[in-house]
């Protein structure tokens, strides 16, 4: 019986296919959805507000078109990545775009109540209301914002746009 041995070149013939595959699957694969950087014009989506400055960082604000079905779906819409905890997943928000670091909270269980994202409803250019409800049981009417603040619960520090 005659078996075939692999030779070097059909190994790197092999390897190569492989790699023309992996890639033609990855350009396949849709892009990150771009935060859509600025607020929502009337009701075309939910404003999203993110404070980072507690953390180093400024502001940002950015739009999830349409209606999102949930604070987190509209945090995501918006373009801002998301990170859980291990002990209840995404419905407790521990990082956003990174921040905190991994180094600073390891997002096992809820982080201390003087270092977490507090979640914050506004009508636009309303005061800020305290979330009473978390971002994955709240459904944010288009041409509402909605806010993020890290620290010790305070809200956004700009107004609502």
């Amino acid at each position: 019986m005659f078996r075939h041995r692999p030779t070097a070149r059909t190994w790197m013939a092999g390897l190569l296919a492989a790699v023309v595959a992996g890639v033609a699957l990855t350009a396949v694969e849709p892009a990150p959805r771009s935060a859509h950087a600025a607020a929502c014009v009337g009701t075309s989506g939910v404003t999203v507000v993110v404070d980072f400055a507690a953390l180093g960082g400024g502001v940002q604000v950015a739009c999830a078109p349409g209606d999102p079905a949930t604070g987190l779906a509209a945090l995501q819409a918006a373009g801002f990545t998301v990170t859980g905890t291990a002990r209840w997943g995404l419905a407790f928000v521990c990082r956003i775009n990174g921040k905190p670091t991994a180094a600073t909270e390891p997002c096992v269980n809820t982080p201390p109540a003087t270092a977490y994202w507090s979640y914050w409803h506004a009508s636009s250019g309303g005061s800020w209301s305290y979330s009473t409800s978390g971002a994955t049981g709240y459904n944010p009417a288009p041409g509402s914002v909605e806010g993020w603040s890290f620290g010790a619960g305070a809200p956004p520090s700009i107004a609502a746009p």
